[in-house]
């Protein structure tokens, strides 16, 4: 019967493209430090520059923090939650509160819309101990 069949997959949207030898980094803190809460951690980026959510300027993104958690998918907008922290007002650093234990911290670069660059940019995961 008409109407019965499930919709079309979802289309996957549009990426923007990241331009060659661009790069995110975490700054601070380094690999394997121990710190105490609130964190400050510092986001890099070399080859692009920093743009807040919604605003479409080429070759610039805003920073997303992953936080105990692997990447999310690449090819669709990045989840907003307790460990994907989204920073579109184009903050590049901020105080983190983080309970005492060991975490891991990773840097996402999304566009305007909070999707990942084609190719995506993101850091290597760095693990932290907070006491």
């Amino acid at each position: 019967a008409e109407g019965t069949l499930p919709p079309p997959a979802a289309e996957r949207p549009a990426r923007t493209p990241s331009p060659a030898g661009a790069r995110v980094y975490l700054i601070s803190p380094a690999p394997g430090e121990t710190v105490t809460s609130p964190v400050l951690v510092r986001f890099g980026l070399s080859g692009m520059g920093v743009a807040p959510a919604g605003v479409q300027i080429p070759n610039t993104g805003h920073y997303h923090l992953i936080i105990d958690s692997p990447l999310p998918g690449l090819d669709q907008p990045i989840p907003t939650d307790g460990q994907h922290v989204h920073y579109g007002s184009g903050l590049t650093e901020v105080k983190l509160s983080l309970a005492p234990g060991p975490h891991t911290l990773q840097i996402l670069l999304g566009d305007d819309r909070h999707i990942p660059h084609d190719p995506p940019l993101y850091s290597e995961p760095i693990a932290i101990t907070v006491q």
